[in-house]
């Protein structure tokens, strides 16, 4: 668990011998009852190097669920909770994801995502719970200094989409708390 509860920090089993890993990166029936994921519809895999900062991204309609994880090198891994009306609203949780610790990060629908990355390159992997829609897609700026994310990186390289993300406040769309 994070500090908001419906963002969940999720550390698989590792099998280890002398051949190496294994890792059961999706197993719904220990997944689904503690909240996070399901059924998911899109995978989805990203290579970023060093100083790369997507994000902060949402869907509305069509919200993700995101169960996401760093398969090569590491990330600071960001959740927003952008839900009008929710008692979270513009609070995020953060962790690091790395191929080293092998943790996942579940980002509930309703919630913007992103991700800077802290080694040379970093591949992540999400598994998406509804279609990429970029009729719905839209961001918050990844430097609003109402929601305060301490990235650590400081002049991040940036898309263009996200170099002009407005802040969560102004905002055209944001997805309504359901309860």
């Amino acid at each position: 668990m994070t500090e908001l509860p419906e963002v969940l920090v999720i550390e698989p089993r590792l099998f280890k011998d002398d051949r190496g890993t294994f890792i059961e990166a999706w197993k719904q029936s220990t997944y689904t009852p503690h909240g996070a994921g399901g059924p998911f519809v899109q995978d989805n895999v990203s290579h970023s190097v060093r100083g790369t900062l997507r994000g902060l991204h949402f869907q509305e309609p069509r919200a993700q669920g995101k169960l996401v994880w760093a398969v090569a090198g590491a990330v600071f891994d960001v959740a927003v909770d952008v839900r009008r009306g929710s008692p979270t609203f513009g609070r995020w949780a953060g962790i690091e994801l790395s191929a080293d610790n092998h943790r996942q990060m579940w980002i509930p629908p309703g919630f913007a995502h992103g991700f800077c990355v802290l080694t040379e390159s970093a591949d992540c992997m999400y598994a998406c719970s509804d279609y990429y829609a970029p009729d719905c897609e839209y961001a918050i700026a990844w430097n609003d200094p109402d929601v305060g994310i301490p990235w650590p990186v400081k002049e991040p390289m940036l898309s263009a989409k996200d170099a002009r993300a407005p802040r969560l406040r102004d905002a055209p769309v944001l997805p309504s708390f359901r309860g």
